[in-house]
């Protein structure tokens, strides 16, 4: 057994979040601007195992929850991690690409960490992914569909966050259970935020980023609707707000903390955008898309 380290990239919701922890769809691709790295080695004595955190770059404390996951912090390391073990014990033939996401949730899950596939799905996939959780596959497979895409497709994006954010929200929302309670207006508004992700993937393909940024608008609207600005948080929709009043589109990368940005006008809106970002105190990042990592073999098709 040799050494090993594997790196996942931070991933960003593009469409659909949150409607994959609700039988929905999403749009996610990986990023290449920020990411989790891990070295697995055997230990010198064949002593117990032992996970030594960078002394640099691996905090211990977080200001707040988007701080720490806002760009799947957490699944990244678990998938990073995966990888290792997969490679140092050489089974990775043995388990399949697509059950590697639920694999790391459930592992998230013993930390009490309460998520959706969608993240994991995008860091063991990497790049371009839709992904339909529909209920039907998830009862008969066990898992969603996953359909990698050309990040060829994707347009300029744009990333944007609070360095240090104050008020990134509250932790706790009633969608769930309002959700689990059968409520007409949470039921609709997640069916229509899963079909945002169907129609986004059509705009992709058509290379038609008018329609993808109406869409994205449309996206961080249902979500608002249905969470409420105090879950949402002041910080969060100051950044989303400082976007649109360039007339770029915005919404969350996943669960708050970063922001995604399309200008379907060009440089000058982004010129613009980072203009009001950068007077508002936030930061801005051009996104720079991670290619799939996967080889052919585990279920990646040519593009």
């Amino acid at each position: 057994m040799t050494e090993q380290e594997h790196r996942a990239y931070a991933r960003v919701g593009l469409l659909g979040n949150p409607s994959d922890m609700y039988g929905g769809k999403t749009l996610s691709f990986t990023i290449s601007n920020f990411w989790a790295t891990v070295h697995l080695a055997p230990s010198d004595d064949g002593g117990p195992l032992v996970i030594r955190p960078h002394p640099r770059h691996d905090l211990v404390d977080f200001a707040s929850l988007p701080q720490l996951a806002g760009l799947s912090g957490s699944s990244a390391i678990i998938c990073a991690a995966l990888s290792c073990l997969l490679d140092f014990y050489n089974v990775r033939h043995l388990i399949k690409v697509e059950i590697r996401p639920n694999i790391i949730l459930d592992a998230e899950k013993e930390l009490g960490i309460v998520a959706g596939l969608q993240d994991r799905v995008a860091q063991v996939y990497g790049g371009l992914v839709y992904m339909d959780f529909g209920k039907e596959h998830m009862d008969t497979l066990g898992h969603g569909v996953y359909t990698p895409l050309d990040i060829n497709l994707l347009p300029p994006l744009h990333l944007i966050y609070a360095d240090n954010p104050s008020d990134s929200g509250k932790v706790h929302s009633t969608v769930r259970q309002r959700w689990l309670d059968g409520e007409e207006f949470i039921i609709s508004s997640m069916e229509e935020v899963a079909r945002l992700a169907l129609d986004g993937r059509k705009a992709l393909l058509d290379k038609n980023y008018r329609e993808l940024a109406r869409l994205m608008n449309r996206n961080f609207d249902l979500r608002r609707q249905m969470f409420g600005d105090d879950v949402i948080g002041t910080v969060n929709i100051k950044m989303v707000e400082a976007a649109r009043s360039v007339g770029a589109a915005a919404k969350f990368t996943g669960s708050g903390g970063a922001v995604v940005a399309l200008c379907p006008d060009g440089e000058a809106q982004v010129l613009l955008l980072e203009k009001v970002c950068r007077d508002a105190g936030f930061l801005v990042q051009r996104i720079q898309v991670a290619p799939s990592p996967l080889p052919l073999t585990e279920g990646n098709p040519p593009f």
